[in-house]
């Protein structure tokens, strides 16, 4: 003979149900948004960087800004500038024929770029876009002064073209040892770490002159009196500017010590950087430098 459930069984039954209610709903939206995360993910990664020196066909997993970054890379002169503009595979060059120095050198350094196999150059050559003269290996013998690449050879691994052409002396300045292997090579390995973490990050660097520079060798290429650079990060939220001005002699204190903001570079070199950039953002962000808010 079957026995009839007891109607508190009944009701024991429901309210177990009710309960187990929010949790599968929950379960539910969790497996809902997962798929459209997965989703929108895969949309992020599959497009295709191109910019000038930028691997073909490169995915990226980063929002680009409103504004081209291939024109945020090119500064504009305020004041008269002899200049020949030269497009390498990884950076651009605004050479002096005059100087025999680059005005500046400008490149933007992704993620993916940070993680170039390619090794390290030693043939530096004269650049075959420039016309006109150009600094030469006998400028620099016995000069007391290291071949100071602007667009340094390890931001450039990506590429064995790019590595090659960052040997150019198109790229090069006169800079003191102490300078150059030590306060500059490091802020160079700060920032490769800033593109890491803010997925890529934009550079623009160069050499500051006295009226009448000293000059060495042959081609008397002039000395700087002071060098800059001025970095980006146009992809993080709120979007990052900062300057560094290092006088052209031993350079030892941290980093901290070298940084300005950008308008501060600005009024020395009679450059305006990043002018693509809406007003509101650009006067906001070459207004600060405080080193603090970068990655460590």
């Amino acid at each position: 003979m079957r026995r009839k459930e007891s109607p508190r069984r009944g009701l024991v039954y429901a309210l177990i149900l009710i309960a187990l209610l929010p949790v599968l709903y929950g379960l539910y939206l969790y497996y809902t948004q997962e798929r459209q995360g997965g989703a929108r993910s895969e949309a992020v990664q599959s497009v295709p960087e191109r910019r000038a020196g930028a691997v073909e066909g490169k995915t990226v997993a980063f929002e680009r800004p409103a504004v081209d970054g291939r024109k945020l890379e090119i500064p504009v002169s305020k004041v008269p500038l002899q200049e020949q503009l030269i497009h390498h595979k990884g950076y651009t060059v605004s050479y002096n024929k005059n100087t025999r120095l680059p005005n500046w050198v400008s490149y933007e350094l992704t993620r993916q770029e940070t993680k170039g196999r390619e090794k390290r150059g030693d043939r530096f050559v004269a650049d075959p876009a420039v016309k006109g003269a150009t600094a030469t290996n006998a400028d620099y013998k016995r000069s007391g002064y290291d071949r100071g690449h602007m667009a340094p050879a390890a931001d450039m691994k990506w590429s064995r073209t790019a590595m090659e052409e960052s040997f150019y002396f198109s790229n090069m300045c006169p800079q003191h040892p102490q300078l150059n292997r030590r306060a500059w090579k490091e802020l160079e390995e700060k920032i490769r770490d800033w593109a890491v973490a803010d997925s890529a990050i934009i550079i623009i660097c160069g050499p500051i002159l006295d009226r009448r520079p000293k000059t060495i060798g042959p081609n008397r290429v002039a000395v700087p009196k002071r060098f800059f650079k001025v970095v980006l990060s146009p992809y993080v939220k709120p979007m990052r500017a900062i300057g560094f001005l290092f006088n052209n002699q031993m350079a030892v204190e941290p980093l901290s010590t070298y940084s300005v903001p950008v308008d501060r570079v600005e009024q020395l070199t009679g450059m305006d950087f990043f002018a693509p950039l809406p007003d509101e953002i650009e006067n906001k962000i070459e207004a600060e430098s405080d080193y603090r808010k970068w990655p460590h």
